[in-house]
């Protein structure tokens, strides 16, 4: 899942979810110059209640934003915008390039700009990521060109990098609705979108067919491929026997470590890395999981991360492919830190387990209702959490109800209160290690998990306020160590990196696996 999520303790207003509309949609297409594939599902076309990788699949080839990233740099440039800059600690002014128009023909201005960000935060549908534009007071518009950001905290070292995320697709006016979720087969007809692609053909979760759309004068460029489709599969093992026969160019999300180490020695495939990022993770719900009062849950979540062996998950299941993830920012990022393997352990320690359990008055074994996402994460995710029910039960102190559904359904069980303890993945919204942090744990958070402490979003505060690089660094390091110590409302498990496998013809591949964590299909040829 990728998130950012409320700076301060005013709530964005809630909304309920619209329908999302599946089935053939469009003009037909007429056959791709390059396929790719994916096993990650589309959720929904409409920004507003998008907010996963395989939506944001889709959204990065067909919608402009203000600021994006170009391939091989993860630094915030304009793209439908002209320039950006913070005219005052609070006002972040964007000037639009002259000219611009969405699909459909209509002039995309500083009015569609607005209407996207309001429209987002007032949907503020419960699987999207209007949670990312917490710190957003208001929108204004300036004059035809020209918008107006006004932030409720000022020097806000993260607001630019949140421009190019899932909270930043600039929409039509004229043909998305103000206040509900548009359907997919809605938004394909529209054509209310501006990026370097329009959608030629929809099967949802089947077969998305893009063409160039030559309008677009954004920061991604012209595509290298006019016609690219996009192929989804039910499980990697389809998608891999195709990019070995051919009839696949280029395979993005999600391999098995088997058919990695595989791919990797077949001379037909080039498997590419890119850069780390990737963190999975258990979701505890604060109303729903274990334990009679604050304390017992709190003890049951202790007990938890006391219990279960990261190494044996990374190595056995994940091949190294993965590493053992202690804290909330994954290594090798500026304020990654491991507070939870000096306060639990490196391993399982079945003593400490009890004690936490003993001294909150909690009895044992301790029921959990586990649920687990089989086909979002990868297939390896069953593999996974079997191990992860093995482990817990090994301690005498859990006995574990293991389920697991689909993602569609998945997305929106959990955020109705569906699951007491829930598996998810991360991907960040942009590199900084305060997208692992706001996202989960400020309030209005997109895990929808109860977890609200007002120290806490005064900690998370303070560090994307702070312009001293330095001093920040310290302040992510604190609030991690807090996080663990007093609240631990999730569980890190493991972190790993971007994969993409393709033809040794297809060129452009390494280009688009940065740190931005958009695969963008203009740089793709063969």
């Amino acid at each position: 899942m990728r998130a950012f999520a409320a700076i301060g303790a005013t709530a964005l207003l809630a909304a309920g979810l619209a329908g999302c509309g599946s089935g053939r949609t469009g003009e037909g297409g007429g056959g791709a110059g390059l396929v790719a594939g994916t096993t990650d599902k589309i959720f929904s076309l409409d920004p507003a209640a998008a907010y996963d990788n395989g939506s944001l699949l889709v959204e990065t080839q067909i919608y402009s934003y203000l600021l994006n990233f170009t391939p091989g740099d993860a630094t915030p440039k304009p793209d439908a915008a002209e320039k950006c800059e913070f005219s005052t600690p609070t006002v972040y002014t964007c000037k639009l390039k002259s000219g611009l128009k969405f699909a459909n023909g209509n002039p995309l201005t500083a009015t569609s700009v607005k209407f996207s960000f309001d429209r987002m935060v007032k949907i503020n549908d419960p699987n999207g990521p209007a949670s990312l534009l917490g710190n957003l007071d208001k929108t204004d518009v300036v004059d035809d060109l020209t918008v107006a950001f006004t932030l409720k905290v000022g020097n806000d070292q993260t607001f630019p990098a949140i421009l190019p995320t899932q909270a930043g697709p600039i929409v039509d006016e004229k043909v998305y609705p103000a206040d509900k979720v548009m359907a997919d087969e809605d938004v394909v007809k529209a054509k209310g979108y501006s990026g370097p692609f329009t959608i030629a053909s929809y099967d949802k979760n089947k077969l998305v067919e893009y063409k160039a759309y030559p309008d677009y004068k954004g920061i991604l460029g012209t595509p290298k491929t006019s016609t690219i489709s996009t192929k989804y599969y039910a499980t990697s093992d389809n998608m891999k026997l195709d990019l070995q026969n051919g009839a696949l160019d280029v395979g993005y999300r999600s391999f098995t470590p088997t058919d990695i180490e595989s791919l990797r020695g077949n001379d037909k495939v080039k498997v590419y890395d890119g850069p780390g990022g990737e963190l999975r993770y258990i979701v505890f719900n604060m109303n729903t999981m274990p334990g009679g009062t604050p304390e017992q849950k709190l003890a049951v979540r202790k007990a938890m991360a006391s219990s279960i062996d990261r190494p044996a998950l990374a190595e056995g299941v994940y091949k190294n492919t993965y590493k053992p993830a202690y804290g909330y920012v994954p290594q090798g990022m500026p304020g990654s830190a491991e507070p939870l393997q000096e306060l639990y352990g490196a391993k399982p320690n079945k003593d400490a387990a009890a004690k936490f359990l003993a001294d909150a008055g909690v009895a044992t074994p301790v029921e959990l209702n586990l649920q687990y996402n089989p086909d979002h994460y990868g297939s390896s995710s069953s593999e996974e959490y079997a191990a992860i029910k093995s482990q817990l039960e090994a301690s005498g102190l859990f006995k574990v109800n293991l389920q697991s559904t689909e993602w569609v359904t998945y997305q929106r069980e959990r955020a109705r209160d569906g699951y007491p303890l829930y598996h998810f993945g991360w991907f960040p919204d942009f590199p900084d290690a305060d997208n692992y942090l706001t996202p989960f744990f400020a309030p209005n958070n997109f895990l929808q998990s109860h977890f609200e402490e007002p120290k806490v979003t005064s900690q998370l505060t303070a560090e994307v306020t702070e312009p001293d690089k330095d001093k920040r660094v310290k302040l992510i390091e604190a609030v991690q160590r807090d996080l663990a110590q007093n609240y631990l409302p999730t569980l890190p498990l493991l972190s790993g990196k971007q994969i993409a496998v393709a033809n040794p013809k297809v060129q452009g591949v390494p280009q688009t696996l940065d740190a931005s964590f958009k695969f963008r299909y203009t740089v793709l040829s063969k």
